[in-house]
């Protein structure tokens, strides 16, 4: 984003994927089904995650969900991440989700916390690149 002002949030850290919301993802109100909003998100923290891990990452918990609006059939949506702390073995990201609806709005409509941990190819903990 570039146009940074008090009057309009913006999404923090870095676009991490972006899709389209699509009717079979939708209940029967024509709303995108949470899951898979956290599904999307859960792939956005893993880009961010493996990125710094250099390597296979999995997820070990999300915690303080909160969904602030529906998502609408047609809606782009973007998640964005930020690297907040990295432990050992551990990544704490932040996930934020804004859709871009065809009149441009543009909304937040969720964010979590995501923890991912380094795996090697035995699915062990191993520690995280410090540089």
């Amino acid at each position: 984003m570039t146009n940074h002002t008090d009057d309009s949030p913006q999404p923090i850290g870095e676009l991490a994927i972006q899709t389209i919301a699509m009717p079979q993802d939708s209940n029967w109100n024509g709303d995108i089904f949470g899951g898979w909003l956290v599904s999307q998100m859960d792939l956005a923290g893993a880009v961010t995650a493996r990125k710094k891990a250099r390597g296979r990452v999995a997820t070990v918990a999300i915690d303080s969900m909160a969904f602030l609006r529906p998502v609408p059939i047609g809606a782009v949506v973007s998640c964005y991440t930020q690297l907040q702390d990295i432990g050992r073995s551990s990544m704490q990201i932040l996930v934020e989700v804004w859709i871009r609806e065809d009149t441009g709005t543009l909304s937040k409509v969720t964010e979590g916390h995501f923890t991912f941990v380094a795996i090697d190819d035995t699915g062990r903990t191993r520690a995280v690149p410090r540089d």
